[in-house]
């Protein structure tokens, strides 16, 4: 409907995949599916739940009547007995034994850390393909030569492909640190309304070792190895707060690279792909405006922000818990993974397609190359048996002479006519000083050292991951 707001982070920027995770039917089936992996895992255990209510369940996990359940929220206000009532109404045998012995996060939050789970796998191999589409473009330009920037301001030269190793870098650190979170989810499992499993130890009359079993199949039956060893009535949000502060990481490293070709595409170095159709500004038809790069900069900002909300969220769970929590997290959870899943699928988009005019690249260095090359120039230059001391005097003063022209006169740099005219520097071969790989260092090498050691390993572990859709839908 076109009258109600449409999140633009469904409509316009994410994937279907990340949007179909955070969707209402996978949510709710999901809740169904784990009412069916508690009842399985009593029964199992000895309580009195049969085959026949099982399969009646499984056989209702996906087809939701969510006209049924928001007619039960509107009476009951409860999300999660609303759902209990809309299952028990097409499980009419099985009714009786649906969150036997659960309170509501159960299924909230064991649904919650499912979801983070898959959410998480699916931004770790957006970000491998990213590392990947980087990679490639850092091993071509490897030895490119470029002006370096400090302050940006023009500073000692390094390679357009040790920039980008720059870019990698950040992006590899993400990736651990990703990966070590996923390594460290676990289920909430069955913990009872203040996590002290009492419901369960009352159902088992006592047996403390099946209501440990039940936690443990529980568990199992979802997929994870363990569950969390202590809860309130929630997981902790400390777990909420690490996982937003990874997808920021990620932000955060995206916005940086982002605002980096920003400046490049200013200085008509290089540029986001741009489509033969595209149109850079409604007013002015010449405009190649950083679309991509500046949608990245602004998706990567509202990730950022989210992980404030997290971590105030965490802070201020009172005892074993406060509702506080429900409201926020049904925003922060789903959109900051949302937002980051569009971020990486534009960044990918533009790796994959840089635009690199060497000619403007050379144009630059050169003009600030003589300013460089002064040391070199003077050591050339004594080593043909010139006085340092008087070669540094003239240097300094050719070289603000030619500044002097290219600042207030808009001149161009003719530091080297200035050296080449003056006999003190006769004997200097000025060709060979100025050699751009002269100047970047071990840069070229430093990028085939970094693709091979970090950037190779991760290409082989997620080799079925890099060839990942990065299509943007507007």
């Amino acid at each position: 409907m076109t009258e109600l707001y449409d999140n633009p982070l469904i409509a316009r920027y994410a994937s279907d995949a990340m949007s179909k995770l955070w969707s209402p039917q996978r949510k709710f089936s999901t809740w169904r599916k784990l009412w069916v992996a508690l009842a399985e895992a009593e029964a199992e255990l000895g309580l009195p739940i049969t085959a026949a209510q099982i399969a009646e369940l499984k056989a209702h996990t996906d087809d939701i009547d969510f006209a049924a359940a928001n007619k039960h929220e509107r009476k009951l206000r409860h999300d999660v007995m609303a759902h209990v009532h809309a299952y028990g109404d097409v499980c009419p045998d099985a009714r009786a034994i649906i969150h036997l012995g659960a309170t509501s996060c159960y299924v909230t939050d064991n649904t919650d850390l499912l979801l983070i789970r898959e959410a998480l796998t699916l931004v770790r191999n957006r970000l491998a393909a990213v590392i990947d589409r980087l990679g490639v473009f850092a091993a071509e330009t490897r030895d490119l030569a470029c002006l370096g920037f400090t302050h940006f301001q023009p500073a000692q030269p390094t390679t357009l492909g040790k920039r980008a190793c720059l870019w990698i870098f950040d992006l590899v650190e993400d990736l651990q640190e990703v990966e070590f979170r996923l390594a460290g989810l676990k289920a909430r499992g069955v913990k009872g309304t203040t996590g002290t499993q009492a419901s369960f130890l009352e159902l088992f009359h006592g047996d403390h070792a099946k209501v440990r079993k039940l936690d443990e199949l529980v568990s199992r039956k979802m997929g994870f190895d363990a569950a969390y060893p202590v809860t309130g009535q929630t997981y902790s949000r400390k777990v909420d707060s690490q996982v937003l502060a990874t997808l920021s990481g990620v932000s955060q490293s995206a916005h940086k690279a982002a605002t980096d070709l920003r400046l490049l595409q200013h200085l008509k170095e290089v540029e986001e792909p741009f489509e033969a159709e595209q149109i850079g500004s409604s007013a002015m038809p010449y405009k190649r405006n950083p679309m991509r790069a500046e949608r990245i900069c602004g998706l990567a900002r509202f990730v950022m922000s989210l992980e404030q909300s997290a971590a105030s969220t965490l802070a201020t769970q009172w005892l074993e818990r406060t509702l506080d929590d429900s409201a926020n997290r049904r925003l922060t959870l789903p959109q900051g993974f949302l937002a980051t899943d569009a971020l990486l699928i534009l960044y990918q988009n533009v790796a994959s397609g840089f635009v690199v005019y060497p000619q403007v690249i050379a144009r630059h260095l050169k003009a600030e190359l003589p300013f460089m090359a002064s040391e070199n120039i003077m050591m050339a230059a004594v080593e043909k048996g010139g006085d340092r001391q008087s070669l540094h005097e003239k240097i300094r003063q050719h070289s603000q002479a030619a500044a002097l022209v290219v600042k207030q006169h808009g001149g161009e740099n003719d530091l080297l006519d200035r050296l080449k005219k003056d006999e003190s520097f006769a004997a200097v071969d000025f060709s060979e000083a100025l050699k751009p790989e002269k100047f970047v260092g071990r840069a070229p090498q430093q990028v085939d050292e970094f693709l091979k050691e970090f950037v190779d390993p991760i290409r082989k572990r997620y080799a079925d991951s890099l060839g990942g859709d990065a299509h943007v839908k507007v």
